[in-house]
């Protein structure tokens, strides 16, 4: 498993550039626009550290944060997202989102902070019981 990135959610995308890169000094690795879900995804990373990123998650749509919420998920990448998800769910792990479509799952930790598990490379071909699977636990 190695890890990826660290998500927040941000009210103002620009004032937290100005944050996080003018001030902090970290640099822009990537941006996605999402027209469809109507967000921006920028990763961040210090200089010469671009493997280990913060997420910054900008909703185009106005919304409020309290209490924690613009935190968002921890993200790991693992070789096979079906048998990591099914030796979690062995233990007893919550899976919030299934990896019906071979590449990306959620679990939750016992203090319900999500964890996004990521399949290394391609998507894999779908497994049953994964495949037809609803969504296990609650966001």
């Amino acid at each position: 498993m190695k890890y990826l990135h660290t998500m927040v959610r941000v009210v103002d995308l620009e004032v937290s550039l100005d944050f996080y890169c003018s001030k902090l000094g970290l640099i822009e690795v990537r941006r996605k626009e999402i027209e469809a879900g109507r967000f921006t995804l920028v990763f961040l990373a210090a200089p010469g550290q671009e493997d280990v990123q913060l997420e910054l998650t900008y909703n185009w749509d106005p919304q409020t944060y309290d209490q924690g919420r613009n935190f968002g998920h921890l993200a790991y990448l693992v070789d096979n997202i079906y048998e990591t998800c099914q030796r979690l769910m062995d233990m007893g792990v919550v899976i919030n989102r299934p990896p019906r479509d071979g590449y990306m799952a959620f679990i939750r930790s016992p203090d319900h902070i999500s964890i996004e598990l990521l399949q290394k490379g391609a998507s894999l071909q779908k497994q049953e019981p994964w495949a037809s699977m609803e969504n296990i636990g609650t966001w």
